[in-house]
């Protein structure tokens, strides 16, 4: 009985630490994506926001389900090397999440009252010390209270993506045998061959 709560405990203890990582993960990710993408949708370059106009419409119009199939089965086969399960769902969750979180982002630095810009430009200030010292510090206040549920959400859809990823390797993995099978010749199950013979008047 010790020893039968020894091994469950321990692949418990796995569950969580991969859990933890794939968190951590996701939560860094979604933020370096999410000001990147906020603040490239400001920017006065239009070569750039329209960069980050597009990516965010593509992950917020399309599902996490979607994303993580394709980043899992179809980018290795671009790339050329599969990629680790946990390293795909961090992907995907940055992804998804910080596309979600350039929109938070660019309202909270629009938010930001004119007279502040207008003062960093009195003070000589160039425009990456306007955004910086001036708007950023501001902006991240406003941030803040979108940001803690979006953080949350991600706790939670990082659990089903697991199950979700292994009904889909399930499935393919079927689906390839499946296939090999029918490649080779191989001969049905018995269960089949007794429908078979069941339809055929054969029993």
């Amino acid at each position: 009985m010790s020893e039968n709560f020894g091994v469950i405990f321990s692949s418990i203890l796995d569950g969580l630490t991969t859990t933890i990582w794939a968190t951590l993960g996701g939560i860094a990710l979604t933020i370096v994506l999410a000001f990147a993408a906020g603040l490239g949708m400001l920017s006065r370059w239009l070569a750039v926001r329209w960069l980050a106009r597009i990516y965010v419409e593509v992950f917020r119009g399309t599902s996490e389900v979607v994303q993580l199939f394709w980043i899992f089965f179809v980018l290795p086969l671009l790339v050329g090397f599969r990629l680790v399960p946990l390293f795909a769902g961090i992907l995907v969750l940055g992804l998804n999440h910080g596309a979600y979180g350039g929109e938070i982002v660019r309202g909270a630095v629009q938010s930001v009252p004119k007279a502040q810009h207008e003062g960093a430009i009195a003070c000589n200030f160039s425009p990456a010390q306007r955004m910086f010292r001036v708007i950023l510090p501001q902006a991240v206040v406003e941030m803040m209270p979108p940001f803690g549920p979006d953080i949350m959400v991600i706790y939670g859809v990082e659990l089903a993506f697991y199950l979700v990823l292994a009904i889909l390797i399930t499935i393919v993995m079927r689906a390839l045998e499946s296939a090999g099978a029918k490649r080779i010749g191989r001969m049905p199950p018995p269960r089949t061959k007794f429908l078979a013979k069941t339809q055929g008047g054969g029993v």
